[in-house]
């Protein structure tokens, strides 16, 4: 008699219960769900830029087989709504829907997650409509200057690459690519579930559990993404782009992540320096000279480190002043600090502030989901405010002296090199490179 294999005598797994975030609040009878994966474009083959992104749009459009236009009427008629957006690290659906109209969206929300159609022909015009996307892109300054930031400060990193893709890289994606995209992100395991509105957890982890059901088997996408690192130096980036009477300037390098001890102290430190309408930038760049309406510092987060930027918008004629007074107010900052007034009334409007990140279900549990995304430290968004509430100056000024380089810097302007180019190399003190490229390139 042959004995069965172990192997045989083994039950499968089960499956692992979704992981449901809930926020209930019965103000109205709405419900709004997020479907969130644990990976975004990092996750694309170097050479399919705007893959996931495509392969989430896709899945909007072909739900259960069918056509956009009957997936649109479909939603449309729960009076509901239904998106997709991709970053780097994430990518997700986002609905709302009447509470009465919930089982039909979900049944909708099952169709897109877990059966697309996958249309050729639909495929063919997303296509089209990415890369005119692309190209229109080219006339949007402020998009220049952030593309081409990123890619020269991250250009060896997934950060680097835009989650839209080029124009030859939508152009090399074909349906295999999608399929394949999908197989590997579309698992349970790399779901997250959101739910807010007027609905309860036993309803909301129903609801997952249709999603996660119809899904198949395997494993998520490993992160394999580490923290980026930048060239040392001063560089300038000047895209050349003709006839341009304004530039869009960014300034900056690395910055911080949540999980730095020293991270709520940054944020109070850049709340003085340019977090605000009334901080230190904006003062000294539009109060004082007028040189741009607006001048903004940014310390984002993801789930790797970010970088901290500076941003204004002049004139070509003020471009190399600007730059060279930003230069100016960032060695100032670091060197010399915030003073105890200006904590006091950074705290103060944080803590204030903070108010309208917490004052419906929807932004509660969002922010509860940014903590699983982005692996932020548990209860970030929870003990936000007490955190802030105890950053001292000392703890402040050093973060910014810790965190922030002023020699380690990428500059990146928009404008017409020509004209600006020269007066901008000469603004910037120690300048190690200067590349110069074209408004249209696509790479």
């Amino acid at each position: 008699m042959i004995s069965p294999s172990p192997n045989a005598l083994s039950p499968e797994p089960a499956p692992r219960e979704p992981l449901v975030l809930i926020e209930s609040s019965r103000a109205l009878p709405l419900v709004s769900i997020s479907v969130a994966l644990q990976s975004g474009s990092v996750a694309e083959p170097e050479a399919k830029e705007g893959l996931m992104r495509m392969t989430a749009r896709l899945m909007r459009r072909t739900g259960g087989g069918l056509s956009t236009e009957v997936l649109d009427a479909r939603i449309d008629s729960l009076g509901s709504s239904l998106g997709a957006e991709v970053g780097h690290s994430t990518a997700a659906f986002h609905a709302t829907v009447l509470r009465r109209s919930l089982e039909p969206l979900v049944d909708l929300l099952v169709d897109v997650v877990a059966r697309p159609g996958f249309a050729e022909e639909e495929f063919g015009r997303l296509k089209r409509e990415a890369e005119s996307e692309l190209v229109d892109a080219r006339d949007n300054d402020r998009s220049l200057v952030r593309r081409w930031f990123r890619r020269s400060l991250f250009p060896d990193h997934p950060y680097g690459r835009r989650v839209g893709g080029c124009v030859r890289s939508i152009r090399t994606i074909d349906l295999g690519d999608v399929h394949r995209m999908f197989e590997s992100a579309l698992v349970p395991d790399n779901l997250v579930f959101a739910f807010s509105g007027d609905i309860d957890r036993e309803a909301a982890e129903t609801c997952a559990r249709r999603i996660t059901g119809a899904l198949g088997a395997g494993a998520p996408p490993e992160d394999k993404v580490t923290d980026p690192q930048i060239k040392p130096g001063r560089h300038l980036v000047i895209v050349n782009k003709p006839e341009r009477t304004q530039t869009q300037i960014l300034i900056g390098g690395l910055g911080s992540h949540p999980s730095d001890p020293d991270h709520t102290a940054l944020l109070v430190a850049n709340t003085v320096f340019g977090g605000t309408f009334t901080a230190r930038m904006t003062r000294e760049v539009r109060s004082k000279r007028g040189w741009s309406y607006g001048a903004y510092s940014d310390l984002p987060y993801d789930r790797r480190r970010e970088a901290f930027t500076m941003w204004t918008f002049p004139k070509a004629g003020d471009a190399a002043a600007c730059i060279r007074l930003e230069l100016e107010l960032l060695k100032n900052w670091r060197k010399k600090g915030i003073t105890k007034r200006e904590l006091l009334w950074a705290k103060r409007y944080l803590v204030r502030s903070h108010a309208f990140s917490v004052d419906t279900a929807a932004k509660r549990v969002g922010l509860a989901l940014d903590e699983v995304l982005f692996r932020l430290p548990q209860r970030y968004h929870a003990e936000y405010t007490e955190r802030v509430q105890a950053v001292t100056l000392d703890q402040a000024n050093e973060s910014v002296e810790t965190r922030i380089s002023e020699e380690n810097l990428l500059v990146a302007v928009v404008g017409t090199e020509s004209e600006i180019g020269s007066a901008v190399r000469q603004a910037i003190d120690g300048l190690a490179s200067t590349e110069v490229i074209a408004y249209d390139r696509e790479d």
